[in-house]
């Protein structure tokens, strides 16, 4: 990914940052980003943004669970060390991993991606589950991060969770995916430390309250939450060939903001199945 970062003839890249370019946004949360213990790839991106006019001062990173070796054959087919056999997805250690790029100073304040799946209080993990002593909740990372403003601070519930398919009928990516959303309600009850400031949950969920494969319950019961703004009810931020139209990405603001404007790029503009998902706040 650095390289074809820095090459600026990959197609992919070259589309992604044109829109970055349009997004303009204040803060952005990446996901599918490939981690490396330095950030020269979070760097050359920044640099890349930087020419194309758009400055980022802060930069935010922390290894993901994914690709990291658990040493057991998770996934049952006899064989170790295979994506499937890491503690998220991956075939190398960081591989999509998730970065957030700011003009505001950004802080990590707390860091989620080791905690145990089995460890969650009313875990859907089962007993027979494999792993079950070692396999953490995340398949990517949940991170807590405070941005700092001039005009006060709020905090980022940044998540990456695993698509609730390519498993058998046992649904084990199922009922992580469910656990990977409701550990941030946990979070708000207070179970890892203090209540967030002005939280706002971001990422990508890969469930929709309404449609495709998951636990679709478990997003539209956190939807329904007053707690949160949605500012964009049934709006599609993904399209799959073999399903159609998906709500599956959320930045989904507290109480404690006004929402100013909000929107999902549209497919036609954008050449990726995932769409950004855009909300303009106000802080009350």
């Amino acid at each position: 990914m650095l390289r074809d970062i820095t090459s600026g003839k990959d197609k992919d890249i070259e589309a992604a940052l044109d829109v970055l370019v349009r997004l303009r946004a204040d803060v952005i949360l990446l996901t599918s980003f490939d981690y490396d213990l330095d950030e020269l790839a979070l760097t050359a991106l920044r640099e890349r943004l930087t020419d194309h006019g758009m400055a980022y001062d802060y930069q935010l990173t922390s290894a993901p669970n994914s690709g990291v070796p658990t040493g057991l054959d998770l996934d049952g087919d006899g064989r170790l060390g295979g994506p499937r056999d890491a503690q998220g997805y991956g075939q190398f250690i960081g591989q999509g991993g998730m970065a957030i790029l700011s003009r505001h100073h950004l802080e990590l304040e707390r860091d989620l991606t080791s905690v145990l799946w089995a460890e969650l209080d009313g875990t859907r993990m089962l007993p027979d589950d494999p792993g079950r002593s070692i396999q953490r909740l995340s398949s990517t990372g949940h991170w807590i991060v405070s941005v700092h403003t001039k005009r006060g601070d709020f905090q980022l519930l940044c998540f990456a969770a695993t698509p609730p398919v390519f498993d058998g009928p046992e649904d084990r990516n199922g009922r992580r995916n469910h656990d990977e959303l409701a550990i941030w309600r946990h979070v708000l009850a207070g179970h890892f430390g203090e209540f967030p400031n002005q939280p706002i949950l971001i990422g990508n969920a890969n469930l929709d309250p309404s449609r495709g494969d998951g636990m679709r319950d478990a997003m539209a019961h956190f939807l329904s939450d007053p707690f949160w703004h949605d500012p964009l009810p049934d709006s599609a931020t993904a399209h799959w060939d073999s399903t159609g139209p998906m709500r599956v990405s959320y930045v989904l603001p507290s109480r404690g903001f006004r929402i100013m404007d909000a929107g999902v790029l549209a497919k036609e503009d954008v050449d990726h199945v995932h769409l950004p998902v855009w909300v303009d706040i106000g802080l009350k």
